[in-house]
């Protein structure tokens, strides 16, 4: 998949990128539950030079550096604020190729 056929409110089956900015992290927490966590933005860069937008949350901050390559399995695309941001979210899977 490449960030060209990504879609709002669908799922990421498998995108490869570059992270090709990370800002500093910061903490959140939910209103609701009241659990909370770690979570910071990210820019993407797929093979063809298109970029999306990722959101990193928790652990996955740590694992991700500029110029990391990274691979989200069984993720999500969501636009936020007219902006379309992929994640593993939840049920999905990062890893630093």
């Amino acid at each position: 998949m490449l960030a060209k056929d990504l879609k709002d409110k669908a799922k990421v089956d498998e995108l490869t990128v570059t992270v090709v900015e990370k800002s500093e992290p910061r903490e959140w927490k939910s209103n609701w539950s009241g659990t909370g966590g770690k979570v910071c933005d990210a820019v993407g860069q797929d093979e063809n030079g298109d970029t999306v937008s990722l959101t990193l949350w928790n652990d996955d901050i740590d694992k991700v550096e500029v110029n990391s390559r990274i691979k989200i399995t069984n993720g999500w695309a969501s636009a936020y604020k007219d902006k379309l941001q992929v994640s593993a979210g939840k049920y999905g899977k990062l890893e630093v190729l």
